[in-house]
């Protein structure tokens, strides 16, 4: 009996999204998403360090901003990643086979990247994959027909390899036509979430100059391309009011010159673990078997796959040499491995969920739900246990205590306020992002104040902006300042010139299971002197 592969996948989209909303609902904001919620206070064509996505999903997930709450802005990228689930079944299944399809949709559900940072947490990333595995689909029915793959490839090869691209005629049909117009759309606004979705024009040319050279006659590919570069009009007319700040702050951080072999080898780690080590393994193998065996696989088909992934690899492991790099850069670049894993395990498996497939899943179980544990029971933390940075280091204090804290400390402002102890609704100053978002999104909010960025613009990002729309300090004004413990900050030495006292803060444990896992220390600052140059 054949197996209905389009039915499972519907279970697993819609299981893997309720189990995802139900971990979300207990697990707070982590520091990067709090901080693109200040993306959706303040729209805008682009932002400080990225395209404007995020924010606009956060706007649409949060019903513009009046559902407020840690599922309501991470609903975006659990959608997203149903979507992108969708696109690879049918990617893989265009590919070679529904049961391809479903081998690798399990794989990108089981990856950390594309599973949880992308698909769960709401990042730039989240709004990107949808695009860019609709991307890889449209490409796919760009260059190859349709046709049953249920067959191993060492039958006929030669004259299966020979048919198998869609030969330069098929690209005069309407159908084509739109193809390319909606892969230019696709990739644009995949590139309005991040930059380097041009990476996907760079692999879809890599294969066309190798394999179809034809295609570049073809003007509906100048079209697509076209339609790119008008959805990259935000961007640029953003950067072009800002002077460009995006790419030269950016461009500092990757433009040393020394090879610092640490740092590759990090980046290689850091994939391994994003991507989960068990389908990391899978991939690899993968890879040597289809190029190994091309007698078995269509070897223009893995040539495309790599083509999609390599050169984007290539680029960040590149840069790792000599910068320090962040492993979810290269994140996207593993997908079109994952088709290939799917295409694979096919060959090799009859089982609905191979047995590495259900390890790499049980993992992620795991690994998700002893988070949310440790982040709302565990009496301790994993970081440091010296009192001047209790909690450093320790990555649930991102992920929890800023609710409760939000109910205290709005608490005391309201007791300082009838005490007469600080001057009307005063506002917080930070100087950093983190943890700007986090008080913007959880402590402001209940408190009913202002935050106002005063630092460096390199430390304060969109805090810059939005202190154009906010009512800046005057003279005489008091203000607060509030710093975690796990994120030490000598507010007397930032702030002890630009106000006339620096009072000692008020102390407002974290607790967790009985016990303090982080200290918050209030700072009330009194009398800001005025007419003095901000830091930034």
């Amino acid at each position: 009996m054949k197996e209905n592969y389009s039915k499972k996948l519907l279970y697993l989209i819609f299981f893997t999204a309720l189990f995802k909303i139900i971990i979300a609902a207990f697990v707070e904001l982590g520091n990067d998403e709090v901080y693109y919620y200040t993306y959706a206070i303040r729209p805008d064509w682009s932002y400080f360090d990225h395209p404007p996505m995020v924010g606009l999903l956060i706007r649409l997930t949060t019903l513009n901003l009046h559902w407020v709450s840690d599922v309501g802005m991470r609903l975006g990228a659990i959608i997203g990643c149903a979507v992108s689930s969708y696109f690879i079944f049918l990617t893989g299944k265009r590919l070679h086979n529904e049961k391809a399809g479903w081998y690798a949709t399990l794989l990108y559900n089981c990856s950390v990247y594309t599973g949880i940072i992308a698909g769960m947490f709401i990042l730039p990333d989240s709004p990107q994959m949808p695009f860019w595995t609709a991307s890889l689909y449209l490409i796919s029915c760009i260059l190859f027909d349709a046709k049953n793959n249920e067959r191993h490839f060492d039958d006929r090869r030669n004259l299966f390899i020979k048919d198998e691209i869609s030969q330069a005629g098929t690209f005069e049909t309407t159908n084509k036509k739109i193809l390319f117009l909606l892969l230019g759309l696709t990739i644009g606004l995949a590139t309005l979430s991040k930059v380097h979705a041009l990476f996907l024009w760079v692999g879809f040319g890599l294969f066309i100059l190798l394999k179809q050279r034809k295609i570049f006659t073809h003007p509906f590919l100048y079209l697509g391309g076209l339609i790119t570069i008008i959805c990259l009009f935000p961007i640029v007319y953003w950067n072009i009011q800002n002077k460009f700040i995006t790419y030269t702050f950016h461009s500092e951080r990757v433009t040393h010159h020394t090879i610092q072999f640490d740092a590759f080898i990090q980046e290689i780690i850091g994939e391994l673990l994003y991507q989960n080590p068990v389908v990391y393994v899978l991939l690899i193998i993968s890879i040597i078997f289809c190029i190994k065996h091309k007698e078995k696989f269509s070897f223009n088909k893995t040539l495309w796959l790599l083509c999609m992934s390599v050169p984007m690899l290539l680029v960040f492991w590149g840069v790792s040499l000599f910068n320090p790099t962040l492993p979810h850069w290269s994140g996207p670049a593993f997908i079109p491995l994952m088709l290939l894993t799917g295409i694979y395990l096919s060959e090799k498996s009859n089982r609905i969920i191979p047995t590495a497939i259900k390890f790499a899943g049980g993992l992620i179980i795991v690994v998700l739900i002893a988070g949310a544990v440790l982040a709302n029971l565990a009496p301790f933390n994993l970081g440091s246990k010296d009192k001047e940075n209790y909690g450093e280091y320790c990555p649930t204090l991102d992920i929890s205590g800023w609710k409760d804290f939000g109910k205290q400390y709005a608490a005391l402002v309201e007791e300082d306020l009838h005490a007469g102890l600080m001057r009307g609704r005063t506002p917080i100053v930070v100087a950093k992002w983190f943890p700007a978002a986090h008080i913007e999104m959880y402590v402001a909010k209940q408190s009913h104040q202002q935050v106002i960025g005063l630092g460096k613009l390199e430390d304060l990002h969109e805090f810059a902006w939005l202190n154009k729309e906010r009512k800046a300090l005057q003279q005489g004004d008091d203000a607060y300042c509030i710093v975690p413990s796990n994120l030490p900050f000598n507010v007397k030495e930032m702030y002890g010139n630009l106000f006339t006292s620096v009072q000692e803060p008020v102390v407002i444990n974290q607790m967790r299971g009985g016990k303090a896992v982080r200290y918050f220390y209030v700072y009330r600052l009194k009398g800001f002197k005025g007419n003095l140059p901000f830091i930034n």
